[in-house]
């Protein structure tokens, strides 16, 4: 065997090596989460229903992208979905939030009961919750740190089962099993998942709303918000936000200028 034929065999090893590692990290993770049984139940009377959604709308079950927005005056969470090789969102469904807590506006500090305003993803899948099964909303981020009152912007936000809330977002057990295995299933594949909360849809009846009843420091706040939020509205495809020093949210130069951006 030649040395050239030798560096390329090696090359292919490595390769299907470092394949079946990331590979097996990703069975793992879901293989962990069916070992508990509200996990298993959740696959086994949801998946397959929405298996068969997501091939109504066209979407591949084993290799798409999810999306989700929640809307504090309209209470509900929206999931949108996409093929991987797809640039632009579809609307997949439309779930109600079951109660809620506080006021429209941002959480500025623990114990406030006020569900965050931002831009935020899926960072931990809990299936021994309190609260049934929970995701956790990765609050705080850099704004809400910058902008905390007191000493701490407090934690722990969930989008979970049951309906009853201090600040998070309760689903119903039933909803949130079709929630969370939907985020799983993303989750499997090492996607990240935003979930974007805003006070309203900035549609112009809620502005008008929104300017007519609440203080300028919060309409100040919620018109960073509403760049991104337009953003995607005209698009169906994810804006790259930036955070300045003063905890505003910023719409990258590139997008603004080209938008050819699919990350947050």
């Amino acid at each position: 065997m030649s040395f050239k034929n030798v560096i390329h065999s090696s090359m292919l090893v490595v390769l299907i090596s470092t394949i079946s590692i990331a590979q097996i990290k990703t069975l793992a993770f879901k293989s962990g989460q069916l070992k508990n049984l509200r996990v298993k139940d959740a696959y086994d009377t949801k998946w397959p229903q929405l298996q068969t959604d997501l091939k109504e709308v066209k979407v591949n079950a084993n290799e798409f992208d999810i999306y989700l927005r929640a809307f504090k005056h309209e209470k509900i969470v929206e999931v949108w979905i996409k093929n991987q090789s797809e640039i632009r969102y579809k609307l997949f469904k439309t779930y109600d939030i079951c109660a809620s807590s506080g006021d429209l506006g941002p959480k500025r500090k623990e114990g406030d009961n006020q569900v965050p305003e931002g831009f935020y993803r899926i960072d931990l899948f809990n299936p021994k919750s309190k609260y049934y099964l929970s995701m956790k909303i990765s609050y705080p981020n850099s704004s809400d740190i910058l902008l905390k009152e007191g000493v701490s912007a407090g934690g722990a936000i969930m989008m979970h089962g049951q309906c009853e809330t201090i600040g998070c977002l309760p689903m119903t057990d039933d909803k949130i099993k079709e929630l969370y295995v939907l985020c799983l299933e993303a989750r499997n594949r090492n996607n990240p998942i935003y979930i974007d909360i805003f006070p309203a849809k900035f549609n112009p009846e809620n502005m008008v709303m929104l300017e007519s009843n609440y203080p300028k420091n919060k309409i100040k706040f919620w018109k960073s918000l509403k760049a991104g939020y337009d953003y995607f509205e005209t698009n169906h495809w994810l804006p790259k936000i930036n955070i300045d020093s003063k905890g505003n949210y910023i719409l990258s130069k590139d997008d603004i200028d080209a938008p050819n951006t699919l990350n947050k």
